[in-house]
Order: structure tokens, then sequence, then C-alpha cells
């Protein structure tokens, strides 16, 4: 009996969709159907980042440790909070342009760009060093993303991702390099005329 109450009501398949993930439906926003299909795409694609780099603030401040241990602790609970005003301003942005948002955290994980972080505890040098190569990641689409934006026409969505996304991102990543400067990590101080050199730390699954 309890199991079939279970059958019953459980709910999955097209049967339950309003609308299809990765389409877009009219809105009177004077934009291109393909404008708003194509911004959906990226602000999707940033959004699943974004949710990634999020969860992975709260992780390590949960499961920091060592003499740093206070003011790292506030420091990624602070940028956790942060990082969660910015999923909610892009989510509500796919919304708006008539895009479905992606939420759930399975479809998260397999549309995600970041490398995974293990399940254990690392160490407080290698969780910034995790945290600043997400920081790249997010930045670099977001100005792609952005420009690809402001040149089809689409000026709120390049609004959001430069006053809200890159900026905050970027002030981001000042205070978590200053926790690790002069460490060695994460390369040398950068000479004048040649290109930042990309982070690089292998993933651990």
């Amino acid at each position: 009996m309890k199991q079939n109450l279970a059958q019953k009501n459980h709910f999955s398949g097209p049967e339950t969709e309003v609308q299809k993930y990765g389409t877009v439906v009219n809105r009177p926003l004077s934009l291109d159907h393909k404008v708003r299909l194509a911004s959906v795409g990226n602000l999707n694609q940033i959004l699943a980042d974004t949710m990634t780099l999020r969860d992975m603030y709260k992780k390590h401040h949960w499961q920091v440790s060592g003499p740093t241990f206070y003011q790292l602790h506030l420091l990624f609970d602070k940028h956790f909070g942060e990082q969660a005003e910015i999923v909610d301003m892009l989510a509500e942005r796919v919304q708006t342009l008539g895009g479905v948002a992606i939420a759930m955290s399975h479809d998260v994980a397999e549309t995600t760009r970041i490398s995974r972080p293990p399940r254990s505890s690392e160490d407080a040098s290698v969780q910034l060093f995790r945290l600043l190569q997400a920081h790249e990641l997010i930045i670099d689409e977001t100005r792609e993303a952005a420009r690809s934006a402001g040149e089809i026409g689409d000026a709120g969505t390049n609004d959001l991702l430069v006053s809200d996304v890159l900026r905050v991102n970027e002030l981001q990543v000042w205070f978590v390099s200053q926790q690790i400067a002069g460490s060695g990590i994460g390369g040398t101080e950068e000479e004048a005329g040649r290109s930042t050199p990309k982070l690089t730390l292998q993933a651990t699954v």
C-alpha cells in the first residue's frame, strides 16, 4: 500500500514540465529570441560555476584549520554570502530573459567547469589556491559573456555581469590572494609586460 502510494505520488518526466531547460519563452523585452537564448546559455554556465564556488567557500569555512583559522573562517563565510547573492541575481536574470535557471546540485555538478575538491579536509594554502582557480575561471568566462552580451545588444546582462559578477569576484581574488602573498603558491610576482600565468593545481577526486 505504502509502496503504491509512493509510486503514485512520484512525479518525474516530461509530463511534469512546463518549460524545457535550454529554451526561452517570449518576453516583451525588445530582445530577439536568439539574443536571449545566447545570454541564457552563458548565464547558466556562470551560474553553475558560481554555485560551485559558493559551496566550496562553505566547505572551506567548515573545514579550515591551523594558525589562520579564525580569520579564514570569517573570510570564507563572508565570501560565501556574497557568492550566494550573485547566484540569486544570475538565476533571476535567466528567468527574466525567459529561460530556465539551473538549480539542483546534481545538474550543477554535471555542468560546472570547476575541478571537484576532495571530500576530505585540505591544508589552508591548498584551499586558498583552489578558490583562486575557481575565481579565475569565472572571471574569464564572465568577461567573455559580458563582451558577447554587449555585442548582441543585451545591455542588462552585460551590466549584471560587469557590475555584480566580475567586480565582486575580482575583489574577492584580492582578499584571497593576500592570504598567500609571499608563500610561493600561485607563481611569482608578475613582471611588467608579461601576461598573468594561469593557476594550476592537480584535481583530487
